[in-house]
């Protein structure tokens, strides 16, 4: 018998490689997704045949409920979240609802229905925020620099408590920046791939970018949802890591992207200071140490091969265009 899994947020980066990688490994794959006038499906058009969607908010407790004892899921995966960090100053309170109390929900749900259920939730290296250790670990406190963070952790101890609490398989992923060619627009990773695409062709004469100091540990986002997988198949419940351990500036991407299609980045890349965050994560690099001892996880894909696949997508796509 194929187990099942839900997965929140299955239209996103994460969601849609996850999805694939649980079919590959004979799961029924149920997505569960928001009602919305204008469905964001494009990342996973070509899995809308093998998955099933089910409507569900994680704003309405009972919605849970529902859909948690009509599929009764052997596994649940909680990628959904207000994802964009920077929207988190324009929103913090719905930033709140989904990335806090929207955990809550769900491991009340999981409680009250079957708590046999094994249980991730993606929690974010930017709970470290203004970093007390370098690297970062397991056991580096946390210090969240923006109101996403700040919800992050609440959604993080939460998972703790549920499963110290009510003895459920309750697992967090610390993920570190994890990056594809299915990442937003919006994000910087996706925003530089596009934009040299975009230079390239002639499309656009400069790329407006934030603080280029800025340091994060970027990995690809296929070896990371394998690290999710790898978490609930587990003896015991705990939490991991999981990140490179390198880390690049900003600076570093816009000048890896641009020479990939041989371009010199500083003739095109402006500082904007519109873009600056209010109060910055300067540098951001994680220790998987306990995640490749205890789960043998380890990734796969290279920063500069990630930005090379990111640029080529885009370039594919601009040209696709037209």
């Amino acid at each position: 018998m194929s187990k099942r899994a839900i997965i929140t947020g299955i239209t996103g980066q994460d969601g849609s490689y996850l999805a694939e990688l649980l079919l590959d490994k004979g799961y029924e794959v149920v997505g569960m997704v928001r009602r919305s006038s204008t469905p964001n499906l494009w990342r996973i058009e070509h899995l809308l045949d093998r998955v099933q969607l089910r409507t569900a908010d994680l704003l309405d407790q009972l919605s849970m409920i529902r859909v948690i004892e009509e599929v009764r899921p052997h596994e649940f995966y909680n990628l959904a979240a207000m994802s964009f960090v920077p929207a988190s100053w324009d929103q913090p309170m719905l930033t709140g609802e989904f990335n806090a109390l929207g955990v809550t929900r769900i491991l009340d749900a999981i409680r009250q229905v079957d708590t046999s259920i094994r249980f991730y939730q993606a929690s974010s290296s930017e709970m470290f925020g203004k970093v007390r250790d370098v690297p970062q670990t397991e056991a580096t406190p946390f210090y969240p620099r923006s109101p996403y963070g700040v919800a992050k952790a609440f959604g993080h101890h939460i998972t703790v408590n549920y499963r110290e609490s009510y003895d459920l398989f309750a697992v967090s992923g610390i993920l570190f920046n994890h990056e594809s060619p299915r990442r937003g627009l919006e994000f910087v990773t996706r925003k530089v791939s596009d934009g040299v695409a975009r230079v390239k062709h002639g499309l656009i004469d400069s790329l407006l970018l934030g603080n280029l100091d800025a340091r994060r540990d970027w990995g690809f986002a296929g070896d990371y949802v394998r690290a999710m997988w790898m978490m609930l198949q587990c003896d015991r419940p705990d939490d991991y890591v999981i990140a490179t351990g390198t880390s690049h500036s900003v600076r570093d991407l816009a000048r890896l992207a641009f020479s990939h299609v041989g371009l010199e980045w500083e003739e095109w890349v402006r500082v904007d200071p519109n873009l600056l965050r209010p109060a910055e994560v300067d540098h951001l690099v994680g220790d998987a140490s306990k995640a490749r001892q205890k789960i043998n996880w380890s990734p796969t894909v290279d920063f500069e091969h990630l930005i090379s696949r990111m640029v080529d997508a885009d370039m594919e796509r601009v040209t696709r265009q037209g």
